[in-house]
């Protein structure tokens, strides 16, 4: 796929992000694996007058070109760089303040296995990192720290990360955090959800692998 349809998908993903309710305004943010580098959203921009030529284009190291000279990216940009360059088995990532898991990160509760489908993030948890400031290079370590292995994870008192293959596919899986955290939220003001084994989310993960979709190599929790 060339740059420019990469920098139009981010562009409706954001848009579609919003839509969904997954985000609103101009928080939250997006990137996909791009040449040798990656692609991000700007900061601050409105998603839905947003132009291709407004996405950045980011080096490995940091260094960023833009064709306007006003805009820079987004500040999130090192945790987008540094799960890319750290995961090869993922090629975009979408982050979102929904308003379900962004409740439970401020609460800094990770999801457990109450439901077999917290199995689609690609482990046994879907986990909250530990809390730090936006946009530092400690936040960045912090979700890598969370995310381990998997393709999902909550930053604390922040919101969420979802991963994928494609944008489509790590917007995909937000929706479905976002549902997870949603009926986790409703459950615990019943009563006190009853969480699946460890040996019965090992089976839901050996499913997903064989064929579901998102599920990657476990990591232990």
């Amino acid at each position: 796929m060339n740059e420019y349809q990469l920098r139009q998908d981010l562009i409706e993903a954001a848009r579609r992000m919003n839509a969904l309710g997954l985000n609103s305004g101009t928080s939250g943010n997006l990137s996909v694996r791009s040449n040798d580098g990656l692609l991000v959203t700007p900061s601050g921009r409105d998603y839905k007058t947003m132009k291709p030529e407004q996405i950045i284009a980011m080096e490995w190291s940091g260094a960023w070109t833009t064709s306007v000279s006003s805009l820079k990216p987004t500040s999130e940009w090192r945790f987008h760089r540094d799960i890319l360059a750290g995961r090869p088995d993922i090629s975009a990532i979408v982050h979102a303040h929904s308003p379900y898991a962004t409740a439970l990160a401020c609460l800094r509760k990770d999801i457990p296995a109450f439901h077999y489908m917290v199995a689609i993030g690609g482990g046994k948890i879907i986990k909250c990192s530990a809390y730090e400031t936006f946009g530092s290079e400690a936040l960045s370590k912090a979700a890598l720290n969370a995310l381990g292995e998997r393709r999902a994870c909550l930053l604390a008192n922040h919101g969420m990360i979802a991963c994928g293959a494609t944008i489509e596919e790590a917007l995909a899986l937000g929706v479905e955090v976002e549902g997870l955290a949603q009926q986790y939220t409703h459950a615990m003001q019943i009563g006190e959800p009853e969480i699946l084994s460890d040996d019965e989310m090992e089976r839901v993960l050996e499913k997903f692998r064989a064929g579901y979709g998102y599920a990657s190599e476990p990591d232990g929790n």
